[in-house]
């Protein structure tokens, strides 16, 4: 009977094997394509990992999504960032990432993606974004099965920021805090679907509960209006 590798014992080669095919996967999940996670996971254990167990591939692959997210890219949704990651496998995963050309993404870049826009906003408004961002005039559409645009992380941290915690709309504080923050939702007053733009002049950050006003209630329309009242940069479009 074969003794299976300790944790630490993987192999360069080994390494490089489950990064191959955790990128093949992301770059399915990009487009909007399916994949079955466990039928990779076998794959790989019948060929460049036949001493790993199934659980172990699955740490791993969660171990590249850790190391993706402190690299500031998009990482797999089904692969939750592992919480813990030893400094010489995150050393290792990372050699080999750059080695496949992946690079520190920018925390400013826009992007369609929702957790990395989520966490790049979180990490700006902590740096305290004096200077009003630009935005994104006409934001574009994302190659992807849902609807998602392109959208500004300094647009969201900056907007957040202005609001120091209180809601736009009822202008009470934030429910709760989220990454240490206090948690409010950004809401393009118009649409990005209707072509509003993704800009400061067009952006509020709202409670979940008035956030949900302006989509679904039956006076969006006289709320939406108050909003235009209240919060002085915004600009009809």
């Amino acid at each position: 009977m074969s003794v299976k590798k300790k944790e630490s014992d993987w192999s360069v080669s080994e390494i490089k094997a489950a990064v191959d095919a955790y990128l093949k996967m992301l770059a399915l999940e990009k487009k909007g394509q399916k994949f079955v996670k466990t039928v990779v996971n076998l794959a790989l254990r019948e060929a460049a990992l036949p001493t790993r167990t199934k659980g172990s591939v699955e740490f791993r692959m969660q171990n590249i999504s850790t190391v993706l997210m402190k690299m500031d890219r998009e990482f797999i949704k089904g692969y939750k960032p592992a919480r813990n990651v030893g400094s010489n496998v995150e050393q290792a995963i990372r050699a080999v990432l750059t080695e496949k050309g992946i690079q520190p993404g920018d925390p400013k870049a826009p992007t369609a993606d929702e957790e990395t826009l989520e966490r790049r906003a979180a990490v700006l408004q902590k740096q305290n974004i004096t200077e009003p961002p630009k935005g994104i005039k006409k934001p574009k559409r994302a190659a992807s099965s849902r609807t998602v645009y392109v959208r500004d992380p300094e647009v969201r941290a900056w907007v957040r920021n202005e609001a120091a915690g209180h809601c736009d709309g009822c202008k009470k504080p934030a429910p709760f805090q989220k990454l240490g923050l206090p948690y409010l939702e950004v809401h393009h007053v118009k649409p990005l679907a209707e072509k509003g733009s993704d800009q400061i002049s067009n952006a509020v950050a709202l409670c979940p509960n008035c956030h949900r006003r302006c989509h679904y209630s039956n006076d969006r329309e006289e709320f939406t209006a108050l909003l235009y009242e209240q919060v002085a940069r915004l600009i009809p479009e």
